[in-house]
C-alpha cells in the first residue's frame, strides 16, 4: 500500500470517529468514536514512520506503542466513570445526565 492509500484510510476512521463521537449521546458510543480516532492517528504514526528517511528507527513504533498505552487508560477510566454514573443514575445517555446534575 502507498502512503497515500493508508493516508486515506486513516482520514476516514478519523471522520467515522469524529462523527461518532459527536453525534451519538450514549457514554459508550462516544467512547468507541474516541478511540476510533486515537486508531487513525496510530495509523498516521505508523504510515508515516514507514515512508520516513530512516525506517530502521524506532521512533515512529515506540510513539504508538506509549499511544495505545494512553488510549488503553483513557478507555479504562472513561468505562469506569460510565458505570460509575450508571450505577449512580441508572442512565449513560449524556444529555440525560446533564439534565438530572441541573
Amino acid at each position: 500500500m502507498t502512503l497515500s492509500m493508508v493516508l486515506l484510510v486513516s482520514c476516514g476512521l478519523f471522520t467515522l470517529g469524529l462523527i461518532a463521537a459527536l453525534t451519538h449521546t450514549h457514554a459508550i458510543r462516544i467512547l468507541i468514536g474516541i478511540e476510533l480516532m486515537l486508531g487513525a492517528a496510530n495509523l498516521n504514526f505508523i504510515a508515516f514512520w514507514r515512508a520516513g528517511v530512516d525506517p530502521g528507527a524506532l521512533v515512529g513504533v515506540m510513539t504508538v506503542l506509549f499511544a495505545i498505552g494512553i488510549a488503553a487508560a483513557e478507555t479504562a477510566l472513561g468505562l469506569a466513570l460510565v458505570l460509575l454514573v450508571r450505577r449512580r443514575s441508572r442512565e449513560v445517555d449524556v444529555d440525560r445526565i446533564r439534565e438530572l446534575n441541573g
